[in-house]
């Protein structure tokens, strides 16, 4: 699991990123992190995969 440090910063770029509140992208993004963990053998790029798409999914609410 990415260190708490990682997991804020990830969370505030999506936020700034998005114009959405901190809390709710915090929300979102440990969901999909679950989400993307479940039954996954490598974990390396779990996190990655699920910052982009709470950020995807962020823009595609806003258009």
């Amino acid at each position: 699991m990415a260190p708490q440090s990682n997991i804020d910063e990830i969370v505030q770029s999506i936020a700034a990123d998005t114009h959405t509140p901190k809390e709710t992208v915090s929300a979102l993004y440990e969901k999909t992190l679950a989400e993307y963990r479940d039954g996954a053998r490598i974990l390396d790029y779990v996190a990655l995969l699920a910052a982009k798409r709470v950020r995807d999914d962020l823009r595609r609410q806003r258009h």
